[in-house]
């Protein structure tokens, strides 16, 4: 296998490392790019006895994020911003497009070369998990990424980032300290989780409940404590009360709705379509679900108008 051929192979992974250090599924893509067009430029100042060509790519695709993070605000949510907003003056809710939001990430695109570690992959690009990254000082970012998602030696992150291994060292725990002192988050992956068919049950009751506008439906399929966000929406709800009045207030006269089922970032995700005058329903936003044992925990709705291309959907649904 030659060099460009060898790089095509990790596409994929270096596109799931790309997006653990930025937050965006966009950024991640232009990255990648980047990272194949500098490995093609610079190949022949490639050296086999410094390392596998996979390593060789890590270190161009990291390095060139830390370079394009620099000076650039870290990706949020809004759950990050305020405090949890009231159910009034719906009419007033605007878009904040000027704001870096974090993105989802379609388990289509999570490499998976060995059957046993699509668990492990997924759950490395948990929206709990990316968020609490983008916490991170980008440096740290990327040696946590490198030493505990991706498992690579000390020596060999340290030559990557032409740092010491006292330094490598020094940073992981510094980095794996302020993970641990972030406020828990409702998807922690600690939760318990449901069996298959209890949580296609749930999500079945929820998109028919969102359907119907049902709020008491929607109620029985939400935990106590749920939350709600939609970026580029800066306000989000709290609590099963809130989230299905602020359903049922604002989708209520927005038409009529369908779903189509698929995964991101690990968990089960709904393309949301909607139909107003028209005969077709229209993409409108992805939702993210965290779902436990005692109901839906989190809904991530994440509006963008081009969303569906990476999920692999269409634009709009015909009846």
């Amino acid at each position: 296998m030659d060099l460009v051929q060898a790089s095509a192979a990790y596409r994929a992974e270096l596109l799931a490392h790309c997006y653990r250090m930025l937050g965006s599924l966009h950024d991640a893509e232009d990255l990648v790019q980047e990272t194949m067009l500098r490995a093609w430029r610079f190949a022949g100042r490639y050296d086999e006895s410094r390392g596998s060509i996979r390593t060789w790519l890590y270190r161009i695709a990291t390095n060139a994020c830390l370079s394009y993070l620099q000076g650039r605000q870290r990706r949020v949510l809004p759950v990050d911003l305020s405090e949890p907003s009231q159910v009034r003056d719906i009419e007033k809710i605007e878009e904040h497009l000027e704001i870096p939001w974090l993105e989802p990430f379609p388990d289509a695109l999570v490499p998976s070369p060995d059957p046993a570690a699509v668990v492990e992959a997924r759950e490395s690009i948990r929206l709990a998990f990316i968020a609490a990254l983008q916490l991170l000082p980008p440096r740290q970012r990327a040696v946590l990424i490198l030493r505990d998602v991706l498992a690579m030696p000390a020596t060999e992150v340290a030559a990557l980032l032409e740092m010491t291994l006292a330094s490598v060292n020094s940073a992981l725990q510094r980095a794996r300290a302020h993970l641990a002192a972030a406020s828990p988050s409702v998807d922690d992956a600690s939760l318990v989780q449901p069996s298959d068919e209890e949580a296609q049950d749930l999500l079945d009751r929820y998109t028919a409940a969102f359907t119907a506008m049902d709020t008491e439906a929607l109620k029985q399929t939400l935990r106590e404590d749920a939350l709600l966000q939609m970026p580029p929406f800066p306000e989000w709800f709290l609590g099963r009360d809130a989230i299905s009045e602020f359903l049922t207030t604002g989708f209520a006269r927005g038409g009529s709705y369908r779903f189509v089922q698929t995964r991101a970032n690990g968990q089960p995700a709904v393309c949301l379509y909607r139909r107003r005058d028209s005969e077709a329903y229209r993409f409108l936003h992805v939702q993210v679900l965290t779902i436990t044992e005692t109901g839906i925990a989190r809904i991530d709705g994440f509006h963008a108008g081009e969303l569906y291309a990476p999920f692999g959907l269409p634009a709009a649904l015909q009846d």
